[in-house]
């Protein structure tokens, strides 16, 4: 991390988020012209998530320069509400969503990649676009986690919080499918409603396992950060 400027890297990943959005808006396929558009789909709205998580972050990093070394008590308020948002994102939307993305999509996809990415696609998203939107979150979102300490909200707050994201994700796709007669996901066509809740219900208990693993790796990484520099400080002290 010492090579490259945290906030140099926020700002790339911030204009690699904001490139895919822009060619993934650009292509004229079906599904983007029916109803719903390009938000039926998780891996769209968990893009949206990502740039605008980053886009945070990269404005906190401004803020950070801007209002270093000054006593303007509003303005460290200002900041103190933007690492707050900051770290919230992280903790219930980019950890879990874009890791519950990369891992549903390729687990199905080795499996079975008609029932998740049918072949058709590939005639309109190229390779590198795929890439950018199914597996580089993953990298992405771990750099960042590692780059700073994140501050989670409390284990019944956070998971409540992601509960309610599933369900309002879930009975969109279903909304879709009552307007549309087709399910956003060919998986979905091919399982019977009993199979279908249950489903739906194991979607929500991952992405809460998925926030609960960022709890931990979060602590994890930082409480061995602090383990690693605390004795580094007494000896620098000594010496």
């Amino acid at each position: 991390m010492a090579l490259i400027p945290c906030q140099v890297l926020r700002a790339a990943i911030l204009l690699s988020y904001l490139s895919v959005l822009c060619h993934y808006k650009a292509i004229e396929m079906p599904a983007h012209q029916t109803y719903g558009g390009s938000w039926k789909f998780l891996t769209f709205i968990n893009l949206v998530i990502q740039a605008v998580f980053f886009g945070i972050c990269v404005l906190t990093d401004l803020s950070s320069l801007l209002t270093k070394g000054s006593d303007n008590q509003e303005q460290e308020r200002q900041l103190k509400k933007l690492i707050s948002l900051r770290d919230w994102m992280m903790a219930v939307l980019a950890f879990p969503i874009g890791i519950f993305v990369v891992s549903m999509f390729w687990a199905l996809y080795l499996y079975d990649r008609e029932l998740v990415y049918p072949k058709l696609l590939d005639n309109f998203i190229p390779p590198w676009l795929n890439h950018g939107m199914h597996t580089t979150v993953l990298p992405f979102i771990l750099i960042e986690m590692r780059t700073a300490h994140h501050q989670y909200p409390s284990r019944s707050g956070g998971i409540a919080t992601v509960c309610f994201f599933a369900a309002g994700y879930i009975l969109w796709v279903c909304w879709v499918h009552h307007v549309t007669g087709v399910w956003v996901y060919p998986l979905l066509e091919h399982i019977n409603p009993g199979a279908k809740i249950i489903f739906f219900l194991v979607v929500t208990v991952i992405l809460n396992m998925y926030y609960i693993l960022g709890e931990k790796l979060n602590s994890y990484i930082w409480e061995s950060e602090k383990s690693f520099m605390e004795p580094r400080e007494k000896r620098s002290k000594i010496d």
